[in-house]
């Protein structure tokens, strides 16, 4: 199937699912701790090659950690090399300047770095690490003296999205250029804490006030850092286009070299294939996997014969999984579909107490429980 397929301009490489941190709203797998035999260097080259080839021209750096990997500096290189506009997508953690400055020797182009909170106490308690925050910080210094153009990242959620001012504030001091407010989105281990951390209303609603109103005098300043705010789904009518319509854009290979249409969707009930056996040209225009979703024809007819389709593509495939058991049923986000009223449910769950202690971190000992026992929800166990 090749007519009217795009091409795969962005390829996303999570080098591995090894992590140094435990962020309870990472959106590896839950079963992430099975999934070993990562791709060698020489086979990331060939990945590297045949995207290239076939039209890529973007190419993220994840994980995952990136930096777990001492071949990320020989990757960024061959990268480079063929032509790619490169970014790394990293925590900071296991970054120094030695690595900095061997990453821009490699030519890569882009760093984005993820910060859990504005102050020390709470970014180290939600990454499950000491002096996580000290790192990231000192880290930023660096990257902006060897004149990278920079994103910060935070996961807003309700245990951090009351401290919206101070957030800005630390990024304006860092010199971000940009600065992604990006309300957590619930996949992996954020869907299953999703309860403790979807944020209220309210607190949305005050958040993006006080986010315009550092927009506005930015603008009043010149100020070049640009802000963005993303509201979660759970808080919208109508549903996203994500991942701009499946296999339209976006070519994603996993640590052991699944292919897949996007991160989330190694979860879904479908048969992906794998780099090490099939040829990217293959995966793309010819596996089931990747055209299970292409076009309308899989969509019930409530969202075939819908106006909005062909904006929205019928929403998130793996958001109608996770909350109704079928993939193809249209995405609850959305007013119109019969199942919106798990949204609302969510939604007005957002309201009941909820504390640090009692999310579920993300690390192997909690992923090899979740493996054994599948459904059966997990207890906390948190990592030294």
């Amino acid at each position: 199937m090749t007519e009217g397929v795009g091409l795969p301009l962005w390829l996303l490489a999570e080098l591995t699912y090894r992590c140094p941190l435990q962020c309870p709203y990472c959106s590896n797998p839950l079963d992430y701790a099975q999934h070993k035999h990562e791709l060698t260097t020489q086979e990331w080259f060939d990945v590297f090659d045949q995207a290239r080839q076939m039209g890529a021209v973007q190419l993220g750096f994840s994980g995952g950690e990136p930096l777990v990997r001492q071949d990320l500096e020989q990757l960024v290189a061959h990268a480079h090399q063929q032509g790619f506009y490169t970014n790394l997508i990293t925590s900071g953690m296991g970054l120094t300047e030695q690595r900095i400055a061997g990453l821009k020797q490699a030519g890569l182009d882009h760093i984005q770095v993820s910060f859990q909170a504005s102050d020390a106490v709470v970014n180290d308690a939600l990454a499950g690490s000491k002096h996580a925050f000290e790192q990231k910080y000192q880290m930023c210094r660096l990257i902006k003296q060897y004149d990278y153009p920079m994103v910060l990242n935070f996961v807003i959620h309700r245990h951090n999205i009351d401290q919206i001012e101070q957030i800005i504030e630390l990024c304006l001091e860092l010199n971000a250029d940009t600065v992604e407010l990006a309300i957590c989105q619930f996949y992996g281990w954020a869907f299953l804490n999703r309860q403790g951390l979807l944020p209220t209303q309210e607190q949305l609603i005050r958040a993006e006030r006080i986010t315009n109103q550092y927009r506005e005098k930015l603008k009043a300043q010149n100020h070049p850092c640009k802000l963005i705010f993303v509201v979660p789904d759970y808080y919208e009518e109508r549903p996203k286009a994500c991942m701009n319509g499946w296999g339209k854009i976006f070519f994603t290979v996993a640590p052991d070299g699944m292919a897949l249409p996007c991160h989330a969707a190694r979860q879904l009930p479908i048969a992906f294939p794998n780099v090490r056996e099939h040829s990217l040209s293959k995966i793309w225009y010819e596996s089931t996997g990747f055209n299970h979703f292409r076009g309308d024809a899989w969509m019930p007819e409530s969202c075939r014969s819908c106006p909005d389709k062909a904006r929205d593509f019928g929403g998130c495939r793996c958001q109608a999984y996770m909350l109704t058991g079928d993939a193809a049923n249209a995405d609850p986000v959305c007013g119109k579909s019969a199942y919106h009223p798990l949204i609302e449910q969510a939604r007005a769950e957002s309201e009941l107490d909820s504390t640090l202690e009692k999310l579920v971190f993300r690390n192997s000992r909690n992923s090899k429980q979740f493996t054994v026992q599948q459904n059966i929800p997990v207890q906390n166990i948190t990592d030294e």
